[in-house]
């Protein structure tokens, strides 16, 4: 029998989180190991573990899986949450890609100046209520089922999720203009297992901090300053 998945990064969200919200919804257990010196850095790449030099880095099922896109995939199609045909998927491929580019703009936001956070706060918000969420409002409302896809729980209602919940860190409001998205959150929050990774005490990550910026900067050696969009 093949053991927990293990994922290989820092403790805190950045590309790891979805990964995390992904084996959750599945209801899968997963034990981490997070990287907090350069050391434990190096030896990853000294092992040949990260393929392009990089993490994240997830062991599961006999294999060592890095890039975020590839390592979803798995999970998603192993866990029966990527639809039920190629049509299905190629929805969830595309409401994934929307969400995933909403929170590319926040992905960044702990490592930009003060000043830069107030610009990229409203930039946020911005293009969440413009260009996104509009999207998904629409398209539940036409779908008129509980679920983006079909009528079933996919990788691409967990994603919407998380990105919802990360806009309304940066505007608690900002769902008001969106009845659907609004009843949409209630519904895949309370599914048990969503529920579950939810409550306090699980492994999803906080609010990236100033201690965790201050680990990826020196474990990756990042000595620049991000910039704003």
């Amino acid at each position: 029998m093949a053991g927990k998945p293990k994922l290989y990064y820092f403790d805190g969200r950045g590309k790891m989180e979805s990964i995390r919200w992904l084996l959750a919804a599945a209801g899968v257990e997963f034990e981490e190991e997070f990287l907090e010196t350069r050391e434990q850095y190096e030896k990853l790449l000294q092992s040949g573990s990260l393929l392009f030099q990089q993490v994240p880095l997830v062991e599961i099922d006999g294999m060592k899986m890095v890039q975020t896109r590839a390592i979803l995939n798995y999970i998603a199609a192993k866990y029966n949450l990527y639809g039920k045909d190629l049509k299905e998927r190629a929805l969830i491929d595309m409401y994934v890609g929307g969400t995933e580019d909403l929170m590319g703009f926040i992905l960044m936001f702990p490592f930009l100046s003060a000043e830069d956070k107030e610009k990229q706060r409203a930039f946020i918000v911005q293009k969440a209520t413009s260009r996104y969420f509009p999207v998904y409002e629409k398209v539940l409302k036409d779908h008129g089922q509980d679920f983006l896809v079909g009528n079933s729980f996919s990788w691409a209602d967990v994603h919407l999720l998380e990105a919802i919940l990360m806009v309304e860190e940066k505007k608690s409001d900002v769902l008001s203009s969106f009845p659907q998205l609004q009843a949409f959150k209630r519904r895949i929050s309370s599914i048990p297992t969503i529920k579950k990774f939810l409550e306090p005490g699980s492994q999803r990550k906080p609010v990236p901090d100033d201690k965790y910026v201050e680990t990826v900067r020196k474990v990756l050696r990042m000595y620049y300053d991000i910039k704003a969009n």
